[in-house]
């Protein structure tokens, strides 16, 4: 996707961070657009095949780049590409090529790396409340590999709300 003047903010970490609930907010307090994580509109289960994750990832992708369209100087997106791949892995065992193409499509301003150092909820999909800090080592890694500096956002949600907010202030000073 070619640059916008939109500035793409991805919400990324592992479930039960807060990443849906700021993104909603976030999009509030700067009255523009959000993304939210589309499989949640698109799987009621964990049992999801390789055919199901690549219609998440084009579908994933699609909508942000309808989204940014519409969005008011800045998008932010409950979810990625990285993050599917993480999760087709973590269920199926493979990461379909295809989800590394859609990737490359997308180009976020600023990752925001959610720490897992809030009560974890269940909510009928999320699973991995045992595995918290063997997914975000996992997450890390990714954003490691792909050389992203994620902002960490962690505390409270006073906190957190501080931490992004700072953060956009300096998107906007450049």
């Amino acid at each position: 996707m070619k640059k916008t003047d939109v500035k793409l903010i991805c919400f990324y970490g592992p479930e039960s961070t807060g990443k849906s609930t700021m993104a909603r907010h976030f999009a509030g307090l700067y009255q523009t657009e959000f993304v939210p994580e589309v499989s949640r509109e698109m799987i009621l289960s964990n049992n999801f095949s390789v055919e199901d994750i690549i219609k998440i990832g084009k579908a994933q992708t699609d909508r942000i780049k309808e989204k940014t369209k519409t969005a008011n100087k800045i998008l932010f997106c409950d979810t990625d590409l990285i993050t599917t791949q993480i999760y087709s892995k973590q269920y199926l065992n493979v990461v379909p090529p295809v989800l590394h193409e859609l990737e490359q499509e997308i180009q976020f301003d600023q990752y925001f790396l959610f720490n897992i150092d809030v009560p974890w909820v269940s909510d009928g999909l999320r699973d991995l409340g045992n595995q918290r800090e063997q997914m975000m080592k996992i997450f890390e890694e990714e954003l490691m590999k792909r050389k992203i500096r994620p902002t960490l956002v962690r505390g409270d949600w006073h906190e957190r709300e501080e931490i992004i907010k700072q953060k956009i202030k300096t998107l906007f000073q450049n």
